[in-house]
């Protein structure tokens, strides 16, 4: 199946003072380093970044929000607007912890659901998820109706959820999906 990759990297990032997106990890930044896990997975991948044109120098493709200040849905629908395969793999540029062998399942899965997302001890983790085409329309009316939760159109789309042992695969679920939101964040993840 062929899937495009989305970084989404929107946010304002108003909690960590500055660009989390472009802080350094692991001898790049965290968005490069979101770019280069989509691209071992996947067949072309273009940056979401917000409401305002960002990170051009980057040499992939980037896409304004088709909807001002409607928050991470609104990249959402930004990438399903965009797609040119059959599904979209969407990942949060503040989860380094997330590894190419747990995107490379998403996408083994992909076939499967219409929404292929990990659930941690946290919750479902919606922006690193599979979306395919066929959710451009529940997302729409979503916007429609003021609905702007990551979940609100699941109920009329197939969902597969990845918990349990067959996320614990990948590693720890809690740590996998640790968002760098704040300085501390940062730093505690660092090590």
């Amino acid at each position: 199946m062929s899937v495009s990759g989305f970084v989404v990297a929107g946010g304002r990032s108003v909690r960590m003072g500055r660009d989390k997106a472009l802080l350094p990890w692991n001898g790049a930044t965290l968005l490069d380093r979101a770019i280069a896990r989509l691209s071992a997975v996947c067949d072309d991948v273009t940056i979401l970044c917000g409401p305002e044109r960002r990170y051009a120098d980057r040499g992939v493709p980037v896409a304004v929000d088709v909807v001002a200040d409607a928050g991470s849905l609104g990249g959402v629908l930004t990438g399903l607007t965009l797609l040119n395969g059959a599904a979209g793999l969407f990942l949060a540029v503040d989860v380094p912890q997330v590894g190419v062998d747990l995107l490379k399942h998403l996408v083994e899965l992909s076939a499967e659901a219409d929404v292929v997302v990990p659930v941690s001890p946290n919750g479902p983790e919606p922006l690193c998820a599979i979306y395919s085409a066929a959710c451009l329309a529940p997302v729409t009316r979503a916007f429609e109706r003021e609905a702007f939760k990551m979940t609100s159109f699941w109920p009329e789309v197939r969902v597969r959820e990845v918990t349990g042992a067959e996320l614990e695969a990948f590693g720890d679920p809690v740590q996998l999906f640790r968002n760098v939101n704040t300085p501390e964040d940062y730093a505690d993840s660092r090590g």
